[in-house]
């Protein structure tokens, strides 16, 4: 059976001293005084899973002082039960509203105690769970709404200019006006694909694409190929690089977001 970390506060001794004797086996419990301050580092530092207050004859400003303790309790996701006689319960309510969790009037018995305290734990345990399963499953959609990135390599500006304009909406997008200038950008940052220019001046598409090839850590990135080559000689030639694609030059919009899609989404 799986062990709740309690703490207990309150002026009704004889209840603490039945929790402590009688429900060991279920928690490890821990007593802290009236001080408001004594009560927040106790929390901070014991970070119990239920907070027991075990009333006998507490003024209504005592009462009232827990409500502060409401958003904390809360935020670390503590239950709290309040145990008490039938008016002490009820002027608690009123005093410290929507603090407790479960009360539990006087006459009450240890077993009582733990059967109660134990089902409120279960539905506690299951709503964290929920809750958890419900963070992870926003925090897949957020990875999913990321936008992947592309890098744009090109010796013509223009291309370059509108390429971007086409993409951004998209993803995110880095040009590189030379493969020198590409492969630098590819030291420190990551991309999901690359839309490379095949005619390049210095160091041409075929060139560069070897070096990514070549590169460990970039070595299964995709690389479409950009060319303004149409003479099918030449064209196979391109294909025979083995790039994941190529794409004519001028870019159609459409085709460019089509094919980068088969890729990378």
């Amino acid at each position: 059976m799986k062990r709740y970390r309690v703490l207990v506060t309150g002026k009704n001794n004889l209840i603490i001293d039945n929790i402590f004797a009688q429900l060991g086996d279920v928690f490890d419990t821990i007593c802290c005084s009236y001080r408001h301050v004594d009560r927040i580092r106790h929390i901070d530092l014991f970070k119990p899973d239920l907070f027991i207050i075990c009333l006998n004859d507490e003024s209504p400003e005592e009462m009232s002082s827990f409500a502060e303790l409401k958003r904390l309790l809360t935020s670390n996701g503590v239950a709290t039960v309040v145990i008490g006689k039938e008016e002490e319960c009820e002027l608690f309510e009123r005093r410290a509203i929507q603090v407790a969790d479960l009360i539990l009037t006087r006459p009450i018995n240890v077993e009582r105690i733990r059967a109660e305290v134990l089902n409120l734990m279960e539905q506690f345990d299951k709503a964290k769970e929920q809750q958890a399963a419900m963070m992870e499953k926003l925090n897949v959609v957020k990875e999913s709404q990321v936008k992947k990135h592309i890098l744009v390599v090109d010796d013509d500006p223009l291309m370059l200019k509108v390429v971007k304009e086409y993409l951004g909406d998209a993803y995110q997008v880095a040009t590189a006006i030379s493969g020198k200038v590409a492969m630098k950008f590819l030291e420190s940052k990551e991309t999901n694909l690359i839309l490379l220019d095949y005619e390049m001046p210095v160091e041409n598409g075929k060139e560069v694409l070897q070096k990514i090839r070549n590169n460990e850590k970039l070595a299964n990135v995709p690389v479409i190929f950009l060319t303004g080559v149409t003479d099918r000689g030449k064209l196979m030639e391109v294909l025979a690089l083995q790039p994941q694609g190529y794409l004519l030059k001028p870019v159609d919009k459409e085709k460019l977001l089509g094919t980068i899609e088969k890729f990378i989404g």
